[in-house]
């Protein structure tokens, strides 16, 4: 499927653009923004490299990943990042994860971001299971999953390797039918 593009009540998703580099290096070169993902801080030429590969890769049939710009609709400003991932070993299975700008933090924009993904994926991709994983102390990315409708699975022992140290993962997923039953 391409192109995406979904809206939501503030916010909406779409493809990657080659000019919006520099706002994902916002969130990825961001050691407050990454201080909970699975990887350090980006460089800009980094990010540079990551916005191509997502927009060469959004043209592939059969596409696989849907790597997305979080727009925020009043201004049309780039202020996050989601990215939603079919899993090639769980037919109708993705993993998804989203990644915000900081002084976007505090105003609902994860859970909106959340929703969105999720609707990509059961509303046009006919995905029956959507999970994502997050740091055991990201508090705010386990409001927001579970806000979405997300259930809190399990963790997943020493999942990530960051700064020189394993991390647990605790892992969030919603089913095809629990998203209808939302009424979303």
């Amino acid at each position: 499927m391409y192109p995406v593009h979904r809206l939501g009540q503030r916010l909406e998703l779409r493809e990657l653009q080659a000019d919006d580099a520099d706002a994902v290096f916002a969130i990825y070169g961001s050691e407050a923004a990454t201080e909970h993902l699975s990887f350090e801080p980006r460089t800009l030429d980094e990010v540079r490299q990551i916005v191509t590969r997502s927009i060469e890769t959004a043209k592939a049939t059969p596409r696989s990943e849907y790597a997305l710009a979080v727009v925020e609709r009043s201004t049309r400003a780039l202020i996050g990042f989601g990215r939603l991932a079919l899993d090639p070993h769980q037919p109708g299975g993705a993993t998804m994860g989203f990644a915000l700008r900081p002084v976007s933090w505090g105003h609902g924009y994860g859970v909106e971001t959340v929703r969105l993904l999720l609707a990509l994926g059961f509303e046009e991709l006919g995905l029956h299971r959507i999970w994502g994983a997050r740091s055991p102390v990201n508090e705010a990315s386990a409001k927001a999953m579970t806000r979405a409708g997300m259930i809190e699975e399990g963790r997943i022992r020493e999942h990530v390797r960051k700064g020189g140290a394993w991390r647990d993962s605790v892992v969030h997923a919603i089913l095809d039918r629990e998203w209808t039953a939302q009424g979303k």
